[in-house]
């Protein structure tokens, strides 16, 4: 019964029905999302089971050479003249042992205090005059710590492949198969396993410049690095999770009030301003795309070019030069003024709802031509025939609309979509620059009544140097962003149905 009364329901309402109950479903995909995670989490001690049975395996039933191979990376290969991976195997144990030994260790064991002395104020006789030495660095052992970490478990997996391959190679020896030359397996890089050649590169830069930085990040939340323990001068130290009950308002002083009141403020505006963002600029850009590319419109290829144009100017001149345009003695106020339409400047940018309501208009003039290029392209791709049918079936513009364009252009564009919603989380430049963050707001900590978590985050940092709370934001920011863009993506139908337009 509910399946024929939406086969009822207008173009219009079948559409409204649809969004509101994606947005529905949304409490259950965070529900699926984190009732998926034990399973995942048995899958992954299932994998690392099976590691260790493996490696029970090679020294139960490996020979000497095998279990030579434990202690010296490469022994078995090299035994059974297998030299290249041998020597490789051997020079990486050699360059992790060297690490370790003149460099690693002594960051490692500083981990737990992040150090003990700062600087010291000493007398020169040479110059007359006291100077500073300057001893541990908390930033730096915890920055080289986790390095280190990251090295050591590098050499676990290394070591384990390299006990894997000796024991596989004992195995093939004693089945009588003969050992692959070095020349085969340079050549099995290049055809089979050319997919390791040419990921290693990118996912030792990941590793490099996503997943450290990240971690450190998370281990920055649990330490008071703030302005008063500002390294190499001073030390700072763990903390535990008091950064957290800070942000929470969990702590009983007044700036933990304060601070949990600006978090929940900022989350808000920018969820509200992801939104709006997005949909304007996707809805707003389908629009003009359509309008230009119906039949009888004359001057396709100049409107487009228009709207090209506009991308090419630097957006940080765009929005420097708005924010001009639009201040309380700028250029609109002052017409507006001279005219006699105002008595008074517009607070575009000085009261709060006012900015907010202009930096999304604003977002619009600067999103529209990026969204037209891209349904431009998908618009052109839309079967004509299935127009042609639609016609032939007394289906109007609107209908066609609905049934057609809207459900082909959302299933192609919904990965754009999210991709879209979760930059303007993060979308930094049109905030800091339109607006800064103002109009500020004294009920709120360090942050205005137009930033986002990233701007607020960027304040924390550069002119207040909270960095310990500023990380606990990065965290809460990047679950956020995560998670989102884990349940929306896979939730959508671009992804469950995904040959429905092939």
């Amino acid at each position: 019964m509910v399946d024929l009364d939406y086969l009822k329901k207008s173009p219009f309402e079948k559409f409204r029905f649809n969004f509101i109950a994606f947005f529905k479903r949304l409490p259950s995909g965070f529900v699926a999302f984190f009732r998926a995670i034990p399973k995942k989490l048995y899958k992954l001690w299932l994998a690392f089971a099976g590691i260790f049975l493996n490696i029970g395996r090679a020294a139960k039933e490996g020979d000497w050479k095998t279990r030579t191979s434990f202690a010296v990376m490469g022994f078995g290969l090299l035994a059974r003249k297998q030299y290249l991976r041998g020597i490789l195997y051997l020079v990486f144990e050699a360059l992790f042992v060297l690490y370790m030994v003149f460099f690693g260790w002594k960051y490692l064991v500083k981990l737990g205090s992040l150090g003990e002395i700062a600087c010291v104020e000493e007398w020169d006789d040479a110059i007359g005059a006291f100077t500073y030495k300057f001893y541990d660095n908390s930033l730096l052992i915890l920055l080289y710590s986790l390095l280190t970490v990251f090295i050591m478990a590098a050499f676990v997996y290394m070591w384990y492949q390299n006990v894997k391959g000796c024991f596989l190679s004992q195995q093939f020896v004693e089945a009588g198969i003969s050992l692959p030359a070095a020349k085969d397996s340079l050549r099995s890089y290049a055809n089979e396993n050319y997919h390791k050649s040419l990921l290693s590169i990118p996912m030792l830069g990941l590793i490099v410049f996503t997943v450290l930085p990240i971690f450190f990040m998370v281990f920055i939340a649990f330490t008071n690095y703030d302005k008063a323990h500002m390294p190499p001068q001073e030390l700072f130290h763990w903390v535990g999770a008091d950064n957290f009950v800070t942000l929470l308002g969990g702590g009983i002083s007044a700036n933990s009030k304060v601070f949990a009141y600006t978090f929940g403020e900022v989350l808000l505006w920018t969820i509200v301003w992801a939104f709006f963002a997005t949909f304007t600029n996707y809805i707003l850009g389908m629009v003009v795309a359509i309008l230009i590319n119906k039949k009888g419109v004359k001057f396709k290829k100049l409107w487009r070019t228009v709207l090209v144009v506009t991308i090419a100017v630097p957006q940080f001149v765009s929005l420097m030069f708005m924010s001009q345009l639009l201040a309380d003695q700028g250029l609109i106020n002052n017409l507006l003024l001279s005219w006699g339409w105002i008595d008074k400047a517009v607070p575009f940018l000085t009261d709060g709802t006012v900015a907010r309501v202009t930096i999304i208009i604003v977002n619009i003039w600067i999103g529209i031509p990026y969204s037209m290029l891209i349904c431009t392209g998908i618009l052109m791709n839309i079967p004509e025939d299935l127009y042609e049918s639609a016609r032939i079936d007394g289906a109007g513009p609107v209908r066609a609309y609905m049934k057609i364009t809207l459900p082909y252009m959302l299933h192609v564009t919904t990965p754009y979509l999210i991709t879209q919603f979760i930059g303007n989380l993060n979308n930094f430049n049109v905030i800091f620059l339109l607006t800064g963050g103002n109009p500020s707001s004294l009920d709120m900590q360090y942050a205005g009544k137009t930033d986002l978590l990233i701007t607020w985050l960027y304040k924390l940092t550069v002119s207040e140097s909270q960095y310990g709370i500023a990380s606990v934001i990065g965290i809460f920011t990047f679950v956020i962003v995560a998670v989102l863009s884990l349940i929306l993506y896979n939730r959508s139908k671009s992804v469950k149905n995904e040959e429905e337009f092939m």
